[in-house]
This record gives C-alpha cells, sequence and structure tokens, in this order.
C-alpha cells in the first residue's frame, strides 16, 4: 500500500511576535493558529510538538489493534497517551502509556503485543529516521 498525505504551515512574523497556521489534508485542522505562545506557552492553538505526541499515539494505538486482530483479538478499549519531552531544542523522549481492555488476552501477551506495535509503528519508526529536505526561495 502506498500514499501521500499533505499538511501546510504558513508563517507571518519573527518567531516570538509573528503567527502562523497550520492545515491539514482532510482539513480536520484548517487554518488552525500556531504561534509562539502555542509552542512554548500556553496560547489557544497547536504546535509542532502536540502534534507529534498525537500522531504518535494514533499510530501506536491503530498498530497495537491490528496485531491484535491478526491474533483475533477484539480490544474493547484501548487508551494511549503520549508524552512529549523537549529540551534545548530537541525532542528528547516520547512515552507512550496504554491502557487497555482486551477480553481473553494474558497481561504477558498484551504486554509482549504492545511492544511489538511500539517498534513497528511508522510514526516511531520515522522519528529515528533520515531527515531530508528541500529548499525554495520566494521573493
Amino acid at each position: 500500500m502506498k500514499f501521500t498525505r499533505k499538511a501546510n504551515a504558513n508563517w507571518q512574523g519573527t518567531g516570538m511576535e509573528g503567527k502562523g497556521t497550520i492545515s491539514t489534508q482532510s482539513t480536520t485542522l484548517n487554518n488552525t493558529q500556531l504561534s509562539f505562545k502555542t509552542r512554548f506557552a500556553e496560547g489557544v492553538g497547536t504546535n509542532p510538538e502536540e502534534l507529534i505526541a498525537a500522531a504518535h499515539s494514533g499510530c501506536f494505538t491503530m498498530q497495537l489493534s491490528f496485531l491484535l486482530s491478526e491474533l483475533n483479538y477484539v480490544p474493547t478499549d484501548l487508551n494511549t497517551e503520549a508524552v512529549l519531552t523537549f529540551e534545548d531544542g530537541t525532542i528528547t523522549k516520547i512515552h507512550l502509556e496504554l491502557n487497555g481492555v482486551v477480553p481473553g488476552i494474558s497481561e504477558e501477551e498484551f504486554q509482549n503485543i504492545a511492544l511489538k506495535a511500539k517498534e513497528i509503528c511508522p510514526v516511531s519508526k520515522v522519528l529515528k529516521a533520515e531527515i531530508t529536505l528541500g529548499v525554495s526561495l520566494r521573493g
């Protein structure tokens, strides 16, 4: 399976006083506010780190559901919180805290499947990937 997804960010002004928006192809985010305050304080809007945490928790939880289904387990509830730590300009850690209800599974098997989901989740993989950059100057 191969597909693409798009998102767009716009920024106007300086890093501290400027403002921006972020939108996604699905329009779930549609000109959602982005600013210094939304990133480094408690402003209204979102920020890149919050979006990475959301993507990671969603990807991991879906991956876990697929793995459980392959083994004929039907989860009734999977809830994952991702806590991202940002230090000195670097994302240093993401902690995933999983709580689930899966009838008929042992705690050990659930833990093993969750560990596998953490390793093969595409977002987990991209966080370790080489980063490349294309640059175009307008003006």
